[in-house]
């Protein structure tokens, strides 16, 4: 489906706050695989999150198998609105949701995943959308995301707070199908995991299409589409070099993509992002429940 027949990112901003604050129980019946002392509470509330979650699509669809399945069973162009929401509302059950709730939202996404298989037209190589590898690669490709962009134009971490939130977040892969022990539980086997799964990764015709669609959005109103603009040149600009050099980013380092004046005008946008947000339904409810949570966990 093509973007001309469905131009139906309108909503996009309101349909992501409906899902979120529907996401962040009132009366949780216990904190969740995380807890609101840990890092990925912190983590991922930060005002870098929009960077982080298009980063992580755009890292995500350079794994040939992975954007198959993306290509061949996924009408998200119809409704990339939904879809979009739909991911925003399972990160926050995951995150901030209670055990039970965690586990139903993901119980759904294997059950997807089920019916998601087929063949690469590029490499000729069958596909799974349950296959461990590739969960493990989508894992990684979101946590990953989350580290830079919350570096470059969010909270920044300290190294033993990153490798926390790398252990953190290895529960999210294991609720999703990732053999217990998979998934890397520092920055440094993050790291060593992504170089080991490099040579197989390539800018495919459906990954290029499919990262042209996602910067940019119809349907958008024009206030948001000038703020979702700026969040995907952020996310191109905080991509590792080799995702950079195969998107044909020049110059190929992060560290020279991403200026002091450009860092504080991203976290300008961010901030009128997140204003907008708040203003939505039901957020500002969900954030101080959140909010609430992580201040008694402070205080012990």
């Amino acid at each position: 489906m093509t973007a001309e027949v469905y131009p139906a990112a309108g909503g996009l901003l309101q349909r992501a706050a409906a899902a979120f604050a529907a996401s962040v129980p009132a009366r949780p019946a216990d904190d969740g695989y995380f807890g609101p002392g840990s890092v990925t509470w912190r983590l991922n509330g930060d005002l870098s999150a929009p960077v982080a979650g298009v980063r992580s699509l755009l890292v995500q669809a350079l794994h040939p198998l992975a954007m198959a399945g993306v290509d061949q069973h996924s009408d998200w162009r119809a409704d990339p609105a939904g879809r979009l929401a739909s991911t925003a509302a399972y990160l926050a059950t995951i995150t901030y949701g209670d055990r039970p709730a965690a586990e139903r939202a993901a119980a759904r996404v294997r059950k997807i995943h089920e019916r998601v298989h087929g063949t690469d037209p590029v490499t000729g190589r069958p596909y799974a959308a349950g296959d461990p590898d590739l969960l493990l690669w989508v894992h990684a490709g979101l946590v990953d995301s989350v580290l830079a962009a919350a570096d470059l134009f969010g909270t920044p971490l300290s190294l033993a707070d990153k490798d926390g939130y790398v252990a953190e977040m290895s529960a999210a892969a294991e609720l999703v199908g990732v053999p217990p022990g998979r998934a890397p539980c520092t920055v440094a086997a993050l790291d060593d995991y992504l170089r080991v799964v490099r040579p197989v990764l390539a800018l495919t015709p459906a990954a290029a299409d499919t990262a042209a669609y996602l910067l940019h959005l119809p349907g958008l109103d024009e206030d948001l589409a000038d703020l979702w603009r700026d969040i995907g040149e952020a996310a191109i600009a905080s991509l590792p070099d080799w995702a950079a050099d195969l998107y044909g980013v020049v110059p190929p380092a992060p560290g020279a993509r991403v200026t002091q004046q450009r860092r504080a005008e991203v976290r300008q946008v961010l901030g009128v992002l997140d204003a907008l947000y708040l203003g939505e339904p039901g957020v500002l409810e969900a954030r101080q429940r959140i909010e609430l949570r992580m201040r008694r966990a402070r205080r012990g």
